[in-house]
């Protein structure tokens, strides 16, 4: 689906500006799932920005693969670390926003979000303001408002950083149900190695800025997968390879 080739960017600065991501180069296949781990500053969210045309890379390339059988270039959706809900808008209209924005009837657009809803279970918050949702809550909605646009690319740019422990092993089950549920294609930028080994078919490690492909991991642990797969030997030993190669 997708083709980084040599990708770099380098932020204007003094001298020779700030290098965040330099020569990186790898594949994503459809319905892949895909983490992204690396120490801070090496140029994780830097990426996922240029994934989503946000930023334009100072050389290299992104080639998005026509999708099989359609002949269409992917559509992409992007959830980043804050829900970023708007404050005016219940649960089923921040939903809706971007199949308004599309032009999508709003009785059509009403009755995909109520999908979405069902789908994130947060039956009964549908004309819930924001500020009454707790951060899992909004987060969910979050994913939601970015799935109902049906995109064949999900990019999750540490989507539960900012949540407590607890909160954040729950939604990292509730994006497993989701990902098996939608079979979309992701890559997921988080600091947990064990939140990437639960969630991902392959684990890509940068190095410190300016970020570089230090390993790229296939996780060879069966599906479907629980939280007690954390304990076992196997995901251990892979746990041990991924903090070995995060420099």
């Amino acid at each position: 689906m997708l083709k980084v080739n040599h990708l770099s960017l380098t932020f204007p600065g003094e001298r020779e500006g700030l290098r965040a991501v330099e020569d990186l180069t790898f594949e994503l296949r459809e319905q892949e799932f895909v983490c992204v781990l690396g120490p801070s500053g090496s140029g994780k969210s830097t990426l996922v920005r240029v994934l989503a045309g946000l930023l334009r890379p100072t050389s290299g390339s992104v080639h998005f693969a026509p999708l099989r059988g359609e002949g269409r270039p992917p559509r992409v959706g992007v959830v980043f670390q804050q829900a970023n809900l708007m404050p005016w808008r219940t649960v089923v209209e921040n939903i809706t926003l971007p199949l308004e924005l599309q032009g999508v009837p709003l009785e059509a657009a009403r009755q995909q979000a109520a999908e979405m809803v069902e789908l994130i279970g947060l039956q009964g918050f549908e004309d819930t303001w924001p500020r009454d949702l707790s951060g899992g809550m909004a987060q969910r909605v979050a994913l939601a408002r970015a799935l109902v646009q049906d995109p064949d690319l999900l990019l999750l740019d540490e989507p539960f950083g900012a949540l407590d422990a607890l909160t954040r092993e729950r939604m990292g089950g509730e994006l497993l149900r989701l990902w098996q549920a939608r079979q979309k294609t992701v890559l997921m930028v988080t600091h947990s190695i064990s939140e990437a080994l639960l969630l991902s078919d392959r684990v890509l490690v940068l190095t410190a800025r300016p970020g570089r492909l230090a390993l790229d991991l296939t996780v060879n642990l069966p599906r479907p997968r629980d939280e007690e797969m954390r304990y076992t030997a196997p995901f251990g030993e892979l746990a041990r390879r991924l903090r070995a190669a995060i420099v």
